[in-house]
């Protein structure tokens, strides 16, 4: 009698062998752009507290509380970065893992699907960077009580950029949540539309958990969710207009 247990073992044990490798690279990819910027950690760092020390006070600067908080900041500064910047590697080896089960129309449309997820979470980070922080920490600083001197930690200064960092780019996924709920037919653009004025209230709650207790950097989150929420109903309204079309096509016949 045939033992077929090693032929059912097999297919798992080369799938996890293949996951091991592409994790592997991963991480290699991770390490050899840390290796390159580790050199540039503490310019790296001034330059991600710029938008912070332009409202510092004449005289003020930035203090370090912990003994070994000037090195240890910048080292996490750059680990982050370097995890940030080695998404397209990452998000490469996670499409070379799971295309092979994929069909030909699946491909077709995850490529872009994943290409416009870098490009969003990047496009969510610079937002926070150029446009929310500058306002932020304007704000902040125009508030600070007289007599108090404001002095920011450089830890906890880089514990709150990175979550808003990660809030942001996690926020700018919204279109491509949107369409491929559309898409998998999960839910219809016209319920999605009936439930627009929820998505708007969902939108500030979701602002003021992820954001510092503001009005400000509140809405400068939930504005920009509730616009990409429209872009990607509008796309996903689109093409599934068009799968609708080419469904109604009628079959060609054969001579």
């Amino acid at each position: 009698m045939t033992d077929h247990s090693a032929d059912r073992e097999m297919p798992l044990v080369a799938h996890l062998t293949e996951l091991r490798t592409r994790l592997l690279r991963c991480v290699v990819a991770v390490l050899l752009i840390f290796a390159g910027l580790f050199y540039f950690a503490q310019d790296i760092y001034a330059l991600v507290a710029a938008p912070l020390r332009a409202y510092l006070p004449e005289g003020a600067s930035m203090i370090a509380t912990g003994v070994a908080s000037p090195f240890f900041a910048p080292f996490k500064l750059s680990m982050v970065l370097s995890l940030f910047l080695a998404m397209p590697v990452v998000l490469h080896q996670l499409w070379g893992f799971i295309a092979p089960g994929l069909y030909r129309h699946e491909k077709r449309l995850a490529i872009p699907l994943l290409v416009s997820s870098i490009l969003l979470f990047y496009a969510g980070m610079a937002f926070a960077y150029f446009v929310v922080f500058p306002v932020m920490f304007g704000f902040f600083a125009s508030v600070t009580p007289e007599g108090v001197a404001m002095m920011t930690d450089i830890g906890e200064y880089l514990d709150f950029v990175l979550t808003l960092f990660f809030a942001f780019g996690i926020a700018f996924e919204i279109p491509v949540a949107t369409f491929l709920l559309i898409r998998a037919g999960v839910v219809s653009a016209e319920s999605l539309r009936r439930s627009r004025p929820y998505v708007i209230v969902g939108c500030f709650v979701v602002g003021m958990f992820l954001t510092p207790p503001d009005v400000f950097s509140q809405t400068l989150l939930a504005v920009p969710m509730w616009l990409l929420f429209e872009a990607g109903l509008l796309f996903g309204s689109m093409t599934g207009k068009e799968q609708a079309d080419d469904d109604s096509q009628p079959p060609a016949t054969q001579a």
